[in-house]
C-alpha cells in the first residue's frame, strides 16, 4: 500500500510539471478588472501584498504607466512564502501558479528547462530604451541565457578603509602605489600594530570576499585556468594553494579576524563601523554608499571611506565576471497572455521617466523638486532602492541637484574602479546531471580551505583535498571543461 501511495504521488507531481511545461502556445487566460484594466501578476522577493511600500510602489507605477504610456494595468502581487526565496518560488511555480513577471534569485534553470520562460532577446532587440542601457556583461549574459534580464552595474566587490585610519600609516602610500600581496600584508600589519583596529580585515563566513582583492594577484584570473596540460579548475590549482598559504599567514598573525567563519553580513559590517576591523569588502556603488553613510554617522565625517585597489601580481583586478547567465533577474512567463505588455512595462522602466520613478521613489517623500531640480531627502538615503534597472549612466527627465547627489564620491569611485577592471570569465553552465556532485565538491572545498586557513590542517592537506575533489566528480567535470571551453 505504501509503494502504491508513493507511485500515485509521483504521478501527481509529474502531472503538475507536465501541465506547467506543456506547449507554450497554450497560454493562460487573460484577466481584467471590472473597469477593463489588464491584471499583471508579479512575483518579487519581499514585494508581496503584505509589504505596504511594495503595494504603494506598484500602485504608483500603474498610475505612471497610464499617464506616460496610456497603459491600463493593475498589478497583483504574489506572496511568496517566507524562507529560502529560490526554493519557495519554485514550489509556487511547480504548483501551477505562474505569474506574468517573475524575479528569480536562483532556481530559474529548472523552470527554464520546462520551457516556462520566454526568450527575451527578440523583445530587447525591438525595445525603445532597454537595449540602450544594457552594459557589455548584460548583453553577453542575455545572449548566453536569454531568460533573465538584470541591468545593474558589474557586481564586483571592492575593499574599503576609513580615511581617518590611514593617518600616519607609513605603509599606505606604498599600498596605493604598488598593491602587491606583500604590501597589502604590510599595510594590514601596521593597521593592527598602530592599535587603531583589533584586526585588519573580516569577511562574512568564508573567503569569497577576500578573493575579490587577491585572486588575480595570485594568477587566478578565470574559473578554469589554462595550463600546458589543459584547463584546471581554479580551486584545485597551484595558484589556489599559494593563495591559501597567504591567507593562513594573515590568520596566524591576527590580521584576519579569528571569528570570520561565524560572521554574518550584519556582524561583519558592525565590526567595521565600531572600529574592530580596518578593512571590509562591499559591492561597488549603492552598498559602498550605504557603508560610507553609516560609518560617518558612527565615527564622524573624517571617517569617510577610501577605496582600496585590487592586489597586483601576475594579474590585477577584482576577478573575472561570469557571463554564462545573470545570477538573478526578471523573467517573463512563456504561458502569460500578456508577454508584450509585460515587456512594455520593463522597457518603460528603462526610460527617463521610468528610471526617475524606480530609482528615486515617491515625490514628496524621497525627493522634492526645487527650482527645477531634484533634491533627495533623508528618507531616500535611508530606505530607497531601485526595484528594476540601475545602469551606470543616469538619464532622468529632471536633473539631480548637486546639493543631494544620488551617490557619494566613494561610491562613484568604487563603480568607476570596478568598471575599469571588467574581465570576462570562461565559466560555463554546469549540466543538471552534475549539480549534486558540484555541490558536494564545493562543500569539500569550503571545509578544507577553512581548516587550512585556521591551522587545523597543514597546507600540505591541499593535495589531499585535490584528490578527493577529483574522486567526487572533479575529474569528469574537468574533462567536460576541456571539451566545452574553446
Amino acid at each position: 500500500m505504501k509503494k502504491f501511495s508513493l507511485w500515485l504521488l509521483a504521478l501527481l507531481v509529474m502531472g503538475v510539471l507536465a501541465a506547467c511545461s506543456g506547449d507554450t502556445d497554450e497560454v493562460a487566460e487573460k484577466k481584467t478588472t471590472e473597469d477593463g484594466k489588464t491584471i499583471i501578476k508579479v512575483a518579487f522577493k519581499d514585494e508581496g501584498p503584505s509589504n505596504p511600500v511594495a503595494v504603494q510602489y506598484y500602485e504608483k507605477l500603474a498610475e505612471n504607466l497610464k499617464k506616460d504610456k496610456d497603459l491600463d494595468v493593475q498589478f497583483e502581487l504574489v506572496e511568496v512564502a517566507q524562507g529560502d526565496y529560490a526554493e519557495k518560488l519554485n514550489l509556487l511555480l511547480n504548483s501551477g501558479e505562474i505569474p506574468d513577471l517573475i524575479y528569480f534569485q536562483g532556481g530559474d534553470q529548472q523552470i527554464a528547462n520546462q520551457d516556462l520562460l520566454e526568450d527575451l532577446r527578440p523583445y530587447v532587440e525591438k525595445s525603445e530604451y532597454l537595449k540602450d542601457i544594457m552594459q557589455p556583461h548584460n548583453v553577453s549574459r542575455l545572449e548566453n541565457y536569454p531568460y533573465l534580464l538584470w541591468v545593474k552595474s558589474i557586481d564586483y566587490k571592492v575593499p574599503v578603509v576609513r580615511k581617518d585610519l590611514l593617518t600616519d600609516l607609513a605603509t599606505s602610500d606604498a599600498l596605493f602605489a604598488d598593491p602587491t600581496p606583500e604590501n597589502y600584508k604590510a599595510f594590514f600589519k601596521e593597521l593592527v600594530d598602530s592599535g587603531k583596529v583589533d584586526y585588519s580585515t573580516t569577511v562574512a563566513g568564508d573567503i569569497s570576499e577576500l578573493n575579490f582583492i587577491f585572486d588575480m594577484a595570485f594568477g587566478i584570473n578565470q574559473t578554469w585556468l589554462k595550463t600546458d596540460d589543459g584547463y584546471v579548475f581554479k580551486k584545485v590549482s597551484e595558484q589556489e594553494k599559494e593563495k591559501l598559504a597567504f591567507y593562513r599567514g594573515l590568520y596566524e598573525e591576527g590580521l584576519l579576524d579569528s571569528q570570520y567563519l561565524t560572521k554574518q553580513w550584519d556582524t561583519k559590517e558592525d565590526a567595521f563601523y565600531n572600529g574592530e576591523a580596518g578593512v571590509i569588502v562591499g559591492t561597488n556603488g549603492k552598498v559602498i554608499d550605504f557603508y560610507n553613510s553609516r560609518v560617518k554617522e558612527v565615527n564622524g565625517d573624517g571617517a569617510e571611506l577610501a577605496i582600496l585597489p585590487p592586489a597586483k601580481g601576475e594579474y590585477q583586478g577584482f576577478g573575472a565576471s561570469d557571463i554564462t547567465k545573470e545570477s538573478r533577474g526578471l523573467a517573463i512567463s512563456a504561458l502569460s497572455p500578456n508577454k508584450d505588455l509585460v515587456f512594455e512595462i520593463l522597457d518603460y522602466l528603462a526610460s527617463p521617466a521610468g528610471q526617475q520613478f524606480d530609482r528615486l521613489g515617491f515625490e514628496g517623500e524621497h525627493y522634492n523638486i526645487v527650482d527645477g531640480q531634484i533634491e533627495l531627502t533623508e528618507k531616500y538615503y535611508a530606505e530607497w532602492y531601485a526595484r528594476y534597472w540601475e545602469p551606470v549612466e543616469m538619464n532622468f527627465d529632471t536633473p539631480i541637484s548637486e546639493k543631494t547627489p544620488m551617490l557619494s564620491e566613494p561610491a562613484i569611485e568604487s563603480q568607476e574602479l570596478a568598471s575599469s577592471y571588467f574581465a570576462e570569465d570562461n565559466a560555463f553552465i554546469i549540466p543538471e546531471e552534475y549539480i549534486a556532485q558540484w555541490d558536494a565538491m564545493e562543500n569539500l572545498y569550503r571545509e578544507y580551505s577553512a581548516d587550512i586557513i585556521t591551522g587545523k590542517l597543514s597546507i600540505d592537506a591541499f593535495d589531499e583535498f585535490v584528490q578527493k575533489w577529483n574522486d567526487a566528480g572533479g575529474e569528469a567535470l574537468t574533462e567536460l571543461a576541456n571539451e566545452t571551453i574553446k
